[in-house]
């Protein structure tokens, strides 16, 4: 008796799978992707020899419709070749099968009209042309790209410039809603800004992404702005990454562990206020004190200028150099690659499928490089730190402006208490 094996990969669709692990010590195994050269050689070697158990994953990997995979089914037995599917309850082996055949055929032929349709998604996928579906506000869709709606970009656009202005997801949708009528929830802002339409990318429902494929929104400048505030917000605690206090969401009480949180008290009859930060969860019997807000912000901006540059001096700028270099070196070979395929087609090397295959794999590694790329810290760091190092830049902004820049530097403010006084620690992000 002798075990053969046969399995059928669709390139559109699927890997070419390593070996399989058929559960049976197979002699030979069968493989064909794309074409079905192999099922043929199969056939003329099961034709000159007796005694054949053929292992197959799926009865459809036989054949592209219902009635080739019947007529192979057929031709097989008819060379008493046992036929066993490992992922489907078929073997030829047993008797009285006629009835689960023909549920298996249903079912192959509706698998197959889905595989159809995923397929024709695939080719798109291949010419870059955008998915099925609704195209993302700010956007219309023609054959084989979307393109940008005047009449509703703008808002998109504005959305996004507020987020970078002020790095509130929540100030973004209320701006929105007050400026334009357009109301969307939280949860769709967050979506807009992650979402790659925006920069100019076409994201597929497998998580690929090509680049430049249609005109942007925002800069990629913009974009990696945008998911450093992302990342920067995902560090605070709930609801503060729009509170209008600065130093909101920063504090924390060193002794205690507890985060600060801005009160507000004011006296009877007079209008003026007082700002103070307290913990929010103080366990010690009694709780540490609160301390006035004007006190903590004013060492906070003489401490981070004294300090961040000092904390950038001492960050590892040639590794960070290298890190960037070897990202640029990769993409630069990826689309070396890609200039050369059109010849390759010409000299009859690659068929046009082959390389429209080889070009879609080689545009979502170039954009899986260009976002790592897009994470690393702006190169000119030094300049900012040396820049914002003033006492008085801090002092000329808004409450708004000096939320953003804190949270762009600052990770976390520690208040460190000793007996009646008090000393801040900064902690940089980097």
């Amino acid at each position: 008796m002798k075990i053969i094996a046969y399995s059928y990969t669709d390139p559109l669709l699927e890997n070419l799978p390593d070996a399989e692990d058929w559960g049976w010590e197979v002699d030979r195994v069968y493989r064909d992707l794309g074409g079905r050269t192999q099922l043929l050689q199969l056939f003329a070697d099961c034709k000159a020899e007796s005694g054949i158990y053929l292992l197959i994953r799926r009865l459809e990997e036989l054949g592209d419709t219902v009635g080739e995979v019947g007529d192979r089914l057929n031709e097989l037995e008819a060379m008493d070749v046992v036929i066993i599917a490992t992922e489907q309850p078929y073997s030829s082996e047993k008797g009285n099968l006629r009835a689960e055949l023909l549920k298996l055929l249903q079912e192959i032929q509706r698998q197959q009209r889905s595989r159809r349709i995923r397929q024709g998604h695939a080719r798109s996928r291949l010419a870059t042309a955008p998915p099925p579906g609704k195209p993302p506000y700010g956007y219309r869709r023609t054959k084989d790209k979307y393109i940008v709606d005047r009449s509703t970009s703008p808002v998109v656009k504005d959305f996004f410039e507020q987020f970078l202005l002020y790095g509130s997801l929540r100030g973004a949708v209320r701006y929105l809603a007050k400026k334009y009528g357009k109301k969307i929830s939280v949860t769709t802002g967050r979506r807009w800004l992650t979402n790659p339409v925006y920069r100019g990318h076409t994201a597929y429902l497998d998580g690929e992404i090509i680049s430049n494929t249609h005109v942007a929104i925002i800069s990629p400048e913009e974009a990696a702005q945008v998911d450093r505030l992302l990342r920067r917000n995902s560090r605070l605690p709930s609801r503060t990454a729009s509170a209008p206090r600065s130093l909101a969401g920063l504090v924390v009480c060193s002794q205690c562990q507890s985060h600060m949180t801005v009160t507000r008290v004011t006296q009877h009859r007079q209008e003026k206020e007082y700002l103070y930060l307290r913990p929010i969860s103080c366990p010690q019997n009694p709780k540490c004190r609160a301390i006035a807000y004007d006190k903590i912000l004013h060492k906070t901006i003489n401490k981070v200028c004294q300090e961040l540059p000092q904390a950038v001096a001492g960050m590892n700028f040639p590794q960070l150099d290298a890190i960037k270099n070897n990202l640029v070196d990769a993409i630069a070979r990826q689309q070396e690659i890609l200039t050369k395929l059109p010849a390759l087609v010409e000299t009859g090397v690659l068929d046009t499928e082959t390389a429209n295959l080889r070009a879609y794999k080689l545009h979502t590694e170039i954009s899986a490089l260009q976002a790592k790329l897009a994470t690393l810290p702006p190169v000119n760091l030094r300049s900012v730190a040396v820049a914002v190092s003033i006492p008085q830049f801090w002092l000329d902004l808004s409450e708004a402006e000096r939320r953003f820049y804190f949270r762009e530097f600052i990770r976390q403010i520690e208040i460190v208490r000793q007996q009646s006084a008090w000393d801040l620690q900064i902690i940089f992000i980097f």
